[in-house]
């Protein structure tokens, strides 16, 4: 068993079955429905078709950071029990919450000199965070001791490809990221925007493309331009999306039939509540190994 506990937050969009089956640790964001806290715990709390559902109907979401006390709790438990720890956090690009990760770590090391407490921003999101927590998981249980995983992870991190499309504008307009008159007129002419995450961990706009079933084809051809061995590629791939699992569905088909080598099927998650409370219902996320995402 390992000396060490590989550890993420639920940001990582994986199931709890998942998490479990991989020993990967995890601690859980907030978020509020109408005022309310819930704990965003992998859908137990609140089930994510009733989540999205909430949200179409108007219901107001945000969402809270774990704390550097909430992390202080939750390190001091595999402390107590003689394990060192590698902590991959959200993108800081998205979050603070790495901060709040090191300043906990910073506070503990004083207090278990003798104990590794490693922090690394996975400059991710959803289950492409998730995706490298499986990777690390792997590469831990091949035996990699924790200073080689973490320099892994580090060395490779900006190779997990992120790329999103939403069919409903609403909700970025109230995040702010677009105009109400660009929503209406996008909306009028059936635009889906095609996103990803740059090297710097942030969400980044990069194409406006009319209808979804194009936007469904482009999202694939992304992953045939940039995926390591091209059409070869033969990592894992795994999508999440917000109750729109027939769409997701269709980007997988596609995947599975252009990519005959791949590790497995695609494997297909739902978007937590954290990060879904930004880009609400009808998004998808695809999630491969790729080239270096560069400036």
């Amino acid at each position: 068993m390992a000396e060490y506990v590989l550890s993420c937050c639920s940001t990582a969009d994986l199931s709890e079955a998942h998490f479990k089956s991989r020993d990967i640790q995890y601690i859980c964001f907030h978020f509020y429905l109408d005022g309310k806290q819930y704990s965003d715990d992998l859908g137990k709390s609140f089930p994510f078709p009733e989540f999205y559902k909430a949200m179409a109907e108007g219901a107001d979401t945000k969402t809270s950071q774990v704390n550097a006390d909430e992390f202080i709790t939750y390190f001091t438990s595999f402390l107590k029990a003689g394990k060192d720890i590698l902590h991959l956090s959200l993108s800081s690009g998205i979050s603070g919450v790495y901060n709040s990760a090191s300043i906990a770590a910073e506070t503990l090391r004083e207090q278990y000199p003798d104990r590794k407490i490693y922090i690394v921003d996975s400059l991710a999101a959803s289950s492409g965070y998730g995706l490298l927590m499986d990777k690390l998981a792997d590469l831990r249980d091949q035996g990699m001791g924790i200073d080689e995983v973490r320099d892994w992870a580090e060395a490779h991190k900006r190779e997990l490809h992120h790329w999103f499309f939403s069919t409903d504008l609403k909700f970025f307009v109230k995040g702010g990221r677009i105009s109400k008159t660009a929503a209406f007129f996008g909306t009028m002419m059936k635009v889906c925007p095609l996103m990803n995450v740059d090297y710097l961990g942030h969400l980044i706009p990069r194409e406006k493309i009319r209808t979804k079933r194009k936007v469904i084809i482009r999202i694939e051809e992304m992953m045939r331009l940039h995926a390591q061995n091209g059409t070869d590629y033969d990592g894992k791939c795994y999508i999440s999306n917000s109750a729109c699992e027939e769409d997701a569905r269709a980007v997988a088909d596609l995947i599975e039939e252009h990519f005959p080598k791949l590790n497995g099927k695609v494997l297909i998650n739902s978007i937590g509540t954290t990060i879904g409370s930004h880009t609400g219902p009808g998004t998808v996320a695809l999630f491969f190994w790729g080239d270096t995402r560069n400036d």
